[in-house]
């Protein structure tokens, strides 16, 4: 042993030594307490745990010189230490209890939630929310599922969610003790989760490399992945697996207000009609009660009185409430423009209404006029706006039956106003959201065509601010309008509709905490996500189904072989076989890359009859040799005279016509 630890060892016995000494020193007086030695604490060898007491220590020597004889022994009293953990888990246990098996009701449970606080532990929630429903039948795990939708952000943030489910990934090991299939149920759960939208696609990657490739919660990533996420159609099919929502689509629920209305008018029922809106279930969209009867009423006026004494009942027994009812008269009052187009009379009955409804006390005048105050803002529109918002919309319907964009472009021309070609980017994406997934597609393909055709890029911010500003009233309509929208957006700027740059002049534009700027927030996290391409495009099932750079790999195949000696019209062929117009610019800017690097100009030549068969736009022609001109410090390190070389391209396309002198690639090299 070394001297200088021999040293130190022996320097603690002599200690340990003289403690003993002076704790014995007084034969008469027994020790308060002794340190044993039987290795019974911490191992063999050691010295006991800290205060080991002998069973006489809590005696008072009266001989003692130090003692007080007015000293009693102190009786310990135990005393219940709270734990806010313990305490969290007991009341969550119940309030999911008593969402799976009595109420079922989403918006008590996310209340119930909000009022019990502790919200650092919600991650415990979400597991425990899973875990209990994964035990049980298709029903809970379908709730649990569309509970965990509706708390996100709103109650539960996402990086809580994401931690309740890697600690589910954890423990699915000891889950599958007392589950059988706890690894398929779990994959699901995530792949749901995903889905809706609550866990990024990224997670799946991320968990993964924290987790051993041995463990059970690294099979239920790779089941995730493999078994439900990579199939066709698989948001479909994951969304239906336990039997589909809870809860009735916007549309049927729209559909069943209209119906008990009209029956209700017709039988003049109001307990019946009550029963029918309590029995929808959805409080926070008894607005659309509101809107839809009074619209009734504008178009049959003997529905009047029914309509009022509805509306009041429903009022007074709280069961649509001062906000929603506020709601749904603020609605009408922003659509009576359009309202007036088939009703002549709208805003002067609606305007005879209003008092009837603030002195019978079931509207609130202060709330109903600061929602009005809050749309206030916007311009009185005239009757050629209002006509153009009419022709547009029997445009984009027609549009979604026949799929002719060409057939769009000259309606649009016909009716020759394109100072409002924002006001159609709206109405077009409006009616998107509310259909299904065939129509968004549609949309987002149409807004590609007008970009290259008709449509400045100033028309789609000044369209997509007037979109996102309004985006807390579309929301009442449709549900998800803000995951939409970020979509849309999102999709545009794959599709170079938008530049990334362009969101932040659309972001600007709005109050920093609006919904609107939440959206931006949203589409900027789906473009920055890893595959986000090939992710966006077929975010809606459409498409050419490529991911982008299998379509780049394509047209670099198809531009080799025609340099190698292919056939001119062949090349043409495939360039239009590529079924992505909005994507030409990649064919120009791949073409003049391989004439520089080839010294020919033969790729001339196959722009050349591109651009006269019509299969290359001119706005795609620009966009190709702007991106062209944006990569020439790079091109220049392995094609010296790139500069050069492109210059005389740009002279050339001016000549034939593919670009215009006033386009901005022209305006950056003058």
């Amino acid at each position: 042993m070394a001297t200088r630890e021999w040293f130190f060892m022996n320097g603690q016995q002599k200690k340990l030594e003289l403690a003993n000494q002076n704790l014995t020193s007084s034969p008469k007086s027994p020790p308060p307490f002794a340190v044993k030695k039987d290795g019974t604490a911490f191992g063999k060898g050691t010295w006991g745990k800290v205060l080991d007491i002998e069973e006489d220590s809590s005696c008072i020597d009266e001989k003692d010189p130090n003692c007080d004889t007015g000293e009693e022994p102190y009786a310990l009293v135990d005393s219940l230490v709270l734990d806010p953990l313990e305490d969290y888990k007991r009341e969550v246990v119940s309030i999911i209890e008593e969402y799976y098996f009595s109420s079922g009701d989403v918006e008590v449970a996310a209340s119930d939630l909000m009022e019990l606080g502790l919200s650092e532990y919600h991650p415990y929630f979400v597991k425990r929310l899973v875990s209990m429903a994964m035990d049980k039948g298709d029903k809970e795990k379908e709730k649990a599922s569309v509970l965990l939708s509706r708390l996100y952000v709103d109650v539960v943030s996402p990086d809580q969610i994401r931690v309740g489910f890697i600690r589910l990934l954890e423990s699915v090991g000891d889950l599958a003790l007392d589950i059988p299939d706890a690894v398929n149920v779990l994959a699901l759960f995530i792949a749901r989760a995903i889905v809706d939208e609550i866990l990024p696609p990224v997670f799946l990657a991320r968990a993964k490399k924290t987790l051993p490739e041995s463990s059970e919660g690294f099979q239920v990533i790779l089941t995730a992945d493999k078994s439900y996420l990579s199939a066709p159609h698989h948001a479909e099919l994951v969304e239906k697996k336990w039997g589909g929502s809870t809860h009735i689509t916007v549309e049927e629920t729209k559909r069943k207000i209209s119906e008990f209305l009209k029956e209700y008018v017709e039988n003049g029922d109001t307990r019946e009609a009550c029963r029918c809106i309590r029995e929808l279930g959805v409080s926070f969209f008894h607005h659309e009660v509101v809107k839809k009867g009074l619209v009734l009423v504008m178009e049959s006026r003997t529905s009047e009185p029914l309509i009022l004494k509805l509306l009041k009942e429903a009022s007074e027994e709280g069961l649509i409430s001062s906000s929603q009812m506020a709601k749904g008269f603020s609605r009408v009052a922003e659509s009576l423009d359009d309202l007036s187009l088939d009703i002549p009379s709208a805003k002067t009955l609606f305007e005879s209404i209003v008092p009837k409804a603030i002195t019978g006390g079931w509207l609130d005048e202060d709330t109903f006029n600061e929602r009005s105050d809050q749309n206030g803002g916007l311009p009185i529109e005239n009757e050629k706006l209002r006509r153009y918002k009419k022709d547009v919309v029997t445009i984009v319907q027609e549009y979604f039956l026949s799929d002719d964009i060409p057939e769009l472009i000259r309606s649009l021309v016909d009716i020759g106003s394109p100072e409002y070609n924002p006001v159609f980017l709206k109405k077009l994406i409006t009616l998107a959201m509310d259909r299904k997934n065939k129509e968004k597609e549609m949309a987002s393909v149409l807004l590609s065509a007008l970009h290259m055709e008709m449509f400045s890029t100033k028309d789609f911010i000044n369209g997509f601010i007037m979109l996102l500003e309004s985006a807390d009233d579309t929301a009442l309509d449709i549900l998800e309008a803000s995951d939409e929208l970020a979509l849309f957006l999102a999709r545009a700027v794959i599709d170079d509709v938008l530049a990334p740059l362009d969101l932040e002049e659309i972001s600007n534009s709005l109050p920093p905490k609006s919904v609107g700027s939440e959206t931006i927030r949203s589409a900027r996290s789906l473009i920055s996500a890893r595959h986000a391409g090939e992710r966006l495009l077929r975010s809606w099932g459409g498409g050419t189904g490529w991911a982008v750079e299998d379509a780049k790999d394509k047209i670099w195949k198809l531009l080799e072989e025609y340099e190698s000696g292919g056939v001119i019209s062949e090349a043409c062929r495939c360039i239009r076989d590529l079924g992505m117009p909005f994507f030409n610019h990649e064919v120009v800017k791949k073409a003049l890359v391989m004439a520089m690097e080839k010294k020919n100009d033969r790729m001339l030549n196959l722009l050349q009859e591109c651009f006269a068969e019509g299969i290359i736009t001119t706005n795609q022609m620009t966009k190709g040799f702007g991106r062209t001109k944006d990569s020439l410090d790079d091109l220049s390190l392995d094609i010296p005279n790139a500069e050069d070389k492109f210059n005389s391209y740009v002279a050339h396309a001016e000549e034939n016509g593919w670009l215009h002198h006033d386009s901005g690639v022209l305006q950056i090299l003058d």
